[in-house]
């Protein structure tokens, strides 16, 4: 019983990611990861995806049919947990999918797009595994001007 509230107290002090509540910094980071070689999130426009699935299946070495089936809504950096969802900005989905928040790129990530770091076992939707995946990217900074927890502050003007 003390484990769990020591859990429960500390999920309570966890804050929301900078980039969920800051649409600048948030657009910022977003386009980092779409310009970003290593990353290309994308489709920019999920119902005409042009390309995208072919060059990201091109770089994985695989078909396009298997490279649409690695989405940011089952990506294990995708955080979708009840204490995140209370970090959006009202409701959070549609018709094609969720809003959520990628933990390896720090911005809000749609459910039906992918990237190229992509990797399998999510989504995360555990308050617990949240905080695990925050504490992991050092949420110190009160900010970040790219993709990545290694990523420059943003410089105040």
């Amino acid at each position: 019983m003390k484990i769990l509230i020591k859990i429960v107290k500390k999920i309570k002090d966890l804050v929301c990611p900078p980039a969920t509540q800051d649409v600048e910094l948030n657009t910022k980071n977003r386009d980092a990861a779409v310009q970003a070689e290593h990353i290309q999130y994308g489709p920019l426009n999920v119902d005409q995806p042009e390309n995208y699935w072919k060059d990201i299946a091109d770089a994985w070495n695989t078909s396009e049919e298997a490279a649409k089936k690695s989405l940011c809504g089952n990506c294990v950096a995708f955080d979708i947990s009840p204490r995140m969802k209370q970090c959006m900005p009202g409701e959070t989905s549609d018709e094609d999918g969720e809003l959520g928040y990628c933990w390896m790129h720090h911005f809000k990530c749609h459910s039906v797009r992918s990237c190229r770091t992509w990797a399998k076992g999510g989504p995360i939707k555990q308050d617990n595994k949240s905080g695990e995946w925050q504490s992991k990217a050092k949420l110190e900074e009160s900010a970040w001007s790219g993709p990545g927890p290694l990523a420059e502050p943003i410089e105040e003007t």
